[in-house]
């Protein structure tokens, strides 16, 4: 996994225009500052995720998943590993993992979004935070397949998310990325 001190570095590469955003980017500064398992499921009071908001070529669409334990409808994304390389390689295999989607490129590889979302606690796992990374990815082939984390997949239109999420968050990244049809 990347160093604390690229992760600050690229934190500090990104200026969000939103106010929300910019809390969230100054929330997690402090605790890649502090923890030094910042991206650890182990360190129990939250941790670095990784996301990717993928759109088609043309920013028509983007994919959203049915998250099955959330219940609700987000981008792909999850839990970094020992094993990535960095936070866009954590981006990247999340996405493939969660879509089936392997011919994806970095619309850049810089961080597109950030959003800190508290996680409810669930078995052995208290509450906590996901400090969420996102990296904008286009796909050039549009075929998904779905995987045991969700109940359903889908590429869709920024008025058929908005059908099925108020999510701030998610329609934040609609707004930076889609095109009205």
């Amino acid at each position: 996994m990347q160093s604390q001190t690229s992760v600050l570095s690229l934190l500090n590469d990104y200026q969000p225009k939103d106010p929300e955003e910019q809390k969230a980017r100054l929330f997690i500064q402090d605790f890649v500052q502090q923890q030094t398992a910042f991206w650890s499921r182990e360190t129990l009071s939250g941790h670095l995720t990784a996301s990717a908001w993928i759109t088609d070529r043309d920013c028509r669409q983007a994919v959203l998943l049915h998250h099955r334990k959330l219940d609700m409808w987000v981008q792909p994304g999850g839990h970094i590993d020992a094993s990535d390389p960095s936070l866009i390689d954590a981006s990247r295999r999340e996405a493939i993992e969660e879509t089936g989607l392997d011919g994806l490129y970095p619309k850049h590889r810089d961080i597109f979004d950030l959003d800190v979302h508290a996680i409810p606690a669930r078995k052995s796992e208290p509450e906590h935070w996901h400090l969420d990374i996102r990296f904008w990815w286009v796909a050039d082939d549009l075929s998904l397949q779905i995987n045991e984390e969700s109940n359903d997949l889908a590429w869709l239109s920024a008025a058929e998310i908005r059908k099925r999420t108020d999510e701030e968050s998610v329609l934040r990244m609609v707004r930076k990325t889609l095109r009205e049809s």
